[in-house]
């Protein structure tokens, strides 16, 4: 059965986040084994960004932007400025995520075998290493990536400037075309 869309508005006038769920019935494990690309397409008469559930890789939302059909030349560069800065940000944070997780598991996995345990107990649970010893494994993961999360976060500060430079000058030129200037 197709997934429904639940609309739910914010306190912004132009957001609308848009969610997919899964229905009761279904019970194939399909929809948790494999990554669900976003299919929905806001309706046609909708002047609203649209938000979606968070990625699963990421945990960013991804973002569906309004086209007004006069969009102008300044609107269309912001436009796409945002959507460019939203997929440079999806690909770090899914890429560091995996790399996050892969090294984790490398590491679980090195720690208990040197203990001498297996990756589960007696009863099949999953074993876990106390925070202490996961507070080492943080430490070094940071530190390994500091200067990779530095240059992200320049980067991030340097394109968020220039959007919000490019907002400025988009409600100033709507003003001016409300008024009649050109």
């Amino acid at each position: 059965m197709a997934a429904p869309c639940v609309r739910v508005t914010c306190l912004r006038p132009r957001l609308v986040l848009f969610c997919r769920y899964r229905h009761h019935g279904d019970t194939s494990g399909s929809e948790r084994s494999a990554p669900q690309a976003i299919t929905f397409c806001p309706p046609a008469q909708s002047k609203n960004d649209w938000i979606g559930p968070p990625d699963r890789y990421s945990n960013l939302r991804p973002i569906k932007y309004f086209i007004p059909n006069d969009e102008s030349d300044l609107e269309r560069k912001l436009r796409e400025l945002r959507q460019e800065t939203q997929e440079w940000n999806q690909r770090f944070w899914e890429n560091q995520n995996l790399s996050f997780f892969k090294e984790k598991e490398a590491f679980i996995i090195s720690k208990l075998s040197a203990l001498g345990l297996g990756l589960k107990d007696e009863q099949g649970r999953k074993r876990t290493l106390d925070a202490d010893v996961m507070a080492d494994f943080y430490q070094d993961f940071l530190s390994k990536n500091f200067e990779k999360h530095t240059r992200y976060n320049r980067e991030w500060y340097r394109k968020n400037l220039e959007i919000t430079f490019l907002m400025g000058k988009v409600k100033l030129q709507r003003a001016l075309r409300k008024i009649g200037w050109e």
